[in-house]
């Protein structure tokens, strides 16, 4: 099957990405449809991963920015039944190594997919990074 890997915001589904995020996903569960829009909306970057014959969204990737020299990426997913084809590495090389980010230190929080970050030059934080966990 061919993809396509794309930042035209246009053409992300909100509806799919609702549909991960709150039944698959183990981070996403909690939020509501409309503070999902609303992360979309304000997002600096998107990328999806589209099935190139019929546009169907498969994978997702947010980022939150100052856009000039720090980016968040989070909400990276592939679907299962289209995981195994590189799609992953494709959004994550989108987002953060072919876009306007590409000289940005780059976070993320991730519990399962440290291998695939890694290639990415992701690595445990030092001494100097300190998170304040969310609050009920």
């Amino acid at each position: 099957m061919n993809y396509l890997i794309s930042d035209d915001r246009k053409l992300i589904d909100l509806d799919a990405v609702w549909r991960f995020l709150s039944t698959e996903a183990y981070w996403g569960r909690q939020r509501s449809k409309t503070e999902v829009k609303l992360q979309i909306t304000n997002a600096w970057r998107l990328v999806g991963a589209y099935r190139e014959d019929t546009r169907e969204l498969v994978g997702f990737a947010r980022a939150v920015s100052d856009g000039v020299n720090f980016g968040y990426l989070a909400d990276v997913f592939v679907l299962p039944e289209h995981r195994a084809a590189g799609l992953g590495q494709k959004l994550v090389a989108k987002m953060i190594d072919e876009g306007p980010g590409a000289k940005f230190r780059w976070v993320l929080f991730t519990a399962d997919a440290h291998g695939l970050y890694r290639k990415f030059g992701f690595a445990e934080p030092d001494q100097s990074a300190l998170v304040r966990p969310a609050t009920d």
